[in-house]
C-alpha cells in the first residue's frame, strides 16, 4: 500500500461554511504527524478527507504518488481507528480483527496469519475468543488498532483514539502506540488530537490547527521552544504571553526594559513576548520584574505561582518550595534573555 500523505490546497465546506481552508501539508513515509487543535479547528475534517469520508471542494489528496481525491474509502487501503472503537459486539475479537481482510477477500490461511500477527503486536493474542463486552476500554482500543493493522496499511489514521480512556489507561496506550510506531517504521500515521501531551509524546511533527487553517508545523521541540505565533505558543504547552514594545536594546513591558533577541522586529513595534513558566525564576536575576503573588498551586513536585505584574498574570513553575511565598507578597521574577521568544504579527506555515 502507498505510504505518505499529501494535502494539496485541500478545502472542505459544509453548507457554504469553510471548515478546512486550503490545507497544504505533507506527511512523510513512516512519519507520525499529529493534527493538534481545539474543537472546530478542522483537524478531524482533514483526517476524514484522507479517509474518503468527505469530498474536498478544492484541492487534491495524495497517498504516496496516488491521487485518491475521487476514490471511495474502501479503495484507499488505509487503516483507521476512531475514539469509540466501533467494534462489532456480536463478533469475537478474532472476527473483528479479520473483518477488513474478509471484505478484501483475502485467503483464509492468510487471514489467520495476519489476525494472529496483529493481535500479537497489540498484546491481545490471549483474548482472541472473547467478545468486546468482555474487555476493558483499553483492551477494546487495542482490538480496534489490531483490526486497522491487519490489512497492513501504508497509512494509519487515528482520530482521538484515547479520549474515551481514563488517565492511567491513556498513559499505557501512549506507550503502546509509541512501541507500535517503532515496530512499523514504514507506516505513515496521521494522529488527530486536542491533547498536547499525546501530540508531544507520539509525534515526529505536529501540525497546529485553528479556525479551519494550519497555524504552524514543526517538531515538538521546535513548536515548544520557538512557537510561530501566539496561538501555537498557548496551545503547545503553557506560556506567558506579554504585550511588549520593541526598543533599541530589547523590549519594554510595563515600563521595564527587558533584554531579548529582537532580530527582524522594527523599533517601536508592538509584539508579544513568550516565556515558558518553568523558565521564570524567583529572586534576583536578569530581566527582573516585580509583582504581587495572587495565587499559589501546589502540584506535588512543583509550585505554580501566579504573580500580577502591571495588570498581567505571570505563571512560574518552581521546584517544590519548602517555604513558598504567601498571597499578597511582593516577589521578583526573572528570566534569561535566551529563554524568551518574541512573537510578531503573522502566521508561519513551515
Amino acid at each position: 500500500m502507498s505510504s505518505g500523505i499529501r494535502f494539496d490546497g485541500v478545502t472542505v465546506s459544509y453548507d457554504g461554511t469553510v471548515v478546512l481552508d486550503a490545507l497544504d501539508l505533507t506527511v512523510a513515509p513512516g512519519e507520525v504527524m499529529a493534527l493538534l487543535g481545539p474543537s472546530g479547528s478542522g483537524k478531524t475534517t482533514a483526517l476524514r478527507a484522507v479517509a474518503g469520508f468527505v469530498r474536498p471542494a478544492a484541492g487534491r489528496v495524495f497517498l504516496g504518488d496516488r491521487d485518491v481525491t475521487g476514490l471511495p474509502p474502501y479503495r484507499r487501503g488505509i487503516g483507521m481507528v476512531v475514539q469509540q472503537y466501533a467494534l462489532f459486539p456480536h463478533m469475537r475479537v478474532e472476527d473483528n480483527v479479520a473483518f477488513g481482510l474478509k471484505a478484501r477477500k483475502v485467503a483464509r490461511v492468510e487471514i489467520r496469519e495476519r489476525v494472529a500477527e496483529a493481535l500479537e503486536m497489540t498484546g491481545m493474542a490471549a483474548y482472541a475468543r472473547r467478545y468486546p463486552r468482555e474487555l476493558s476500554g483499553g483492551q477494546q482500543q487495542r482490538v480496534a488498532i489490531a483490526r486497522a493493522l491487519a490489512i497492513r496499511p501504508g497509512v494509519l489514521l487515528l482520530d482521538e483514539p484515547l479520549s474515551a480512556l481514563d488517565a492511567r489507561l491513556r498513559s499505557g496506550m501512549l506507550a503502546e502506540l509509541a512501541r507500535l510506531h517503532r515496530e512499523l517504521p514504514d507506516v505513515s500515521i496521521l494522529y488527530v488530537t486536542h491533547d498536547q501531551v499525546e501530540a508531544l509524546t507520539l509525534a515526529d511533527r505536529i501540525a497546529v490547527m485553528d479556525r479551519a487553517r494550519l497555524q504552524a508545523v514543526g517538531t515538538p521541540g521546535e513548536l515548544y521552544r520557538a512557537p510561530a505565533n501566539e496561538f501555537t505558543a498557548s496551545f503547545v504547552g503553557n506560556a506567558n504571553l506579554l504585550p511588549v514594545t520593541v526598543s533599541s536594546g530589547g523590549v519594554t513591558f510595563g515600563g521595564v526594559d527587558l533584554t531579548v533577541d529582537t532580530a527582524g522586529a522594527a523599533k517601536g513595534a508592538s509584539a508579544t513576548l513568550c516565556v515558558r513558566p518553568h523558565l521564570i525564576g524567583v529572586g534576583d536575576g536578569p530581566n527582573r520584574l516585580s509583582g504581587t503573588v495572587r495565587e499559589i498551586q501546589w502540584r506535588g513536585a512543583t509550585h505554580r505561582l501566579y504573580v500580577e505584574v502591571d495588570g498581567h498574570r505571570i505563571m512560574t513553575d518552581l521546584r517544590e518550595l519548602k517555604d513558598p511565598p504567601v498571597l499578597g507578597e511582593t516577589v521578583d521574577l526573572h528570566f534569561a534573555p535566551e529563554d524568551a521568544v518574541l512573537l510578531t504579527a503573522g502566521v508561519s506555515h513551515d
